[in-house]
């Protein structure tokens, strides 16, 4: 196998990890991430930094929201780097109503695990929907 048609099938196996990733939001089995993501897996976003594979299943089970939809609207692998815009869409549990989160994650893998992971997700338009934070932020 040439060298371009090698790093082209780690970046497409990379993919499908991030793929596989992804799909654990809709199916709420956060025991696979045990195959595909470190134990010890860097997770930053948010201002926060933080490791541990404990934080991205607490992500998967967040309360309150369920039936999550997974659509991606771009990906793009490179070697050892996955990115990927998203849409979820989920079901408030109180009010039965669906809402929408975008955002942009980039994903580090090492022999097919993601080690790391840098995000950010449009949390205030989450809650707007929601209703819990006003329609508009405050100018200054």
């Amino acid at each position: 196998m040439s060298d371009s048609a090698e790093a082209a099938a780690v970046s497409e196996r990379n993919a499908e990890v991030v793929r596989r990733y992804l799909r654990v939001f809709e199916t709420n089995e956060v025991a696979e991430f045990e195959e595909i993501v470190a134990e010890d897996v860097l997770v930053h976003g948010a201002g926060f930094h933080g490791r541990g594979r404990h934080l991205p299943e607490g992500a998967v089970l967040t309360p309150g929201l369920s039936h999550c939809r997974v659509r991606v609207d771009d990906l793009f692998a490179a070697g050892d780097r996955v990115t990927v815009a998203f849409t979820l869409t989920y079901t408030h549990d109180r009010t039965g109503r669906d809402l929408t989160m975008t955002g942009v994650k980039s994903y580090r893998l090492r022999e097919g695990r993601i080690v790391e992971f840098w995000g950010e997700t449009d949390l205030y338009g989450l809650l707007r929907q929601a209703g819990l934070v006003p329609e508009r932020i405050p100018s200054f």
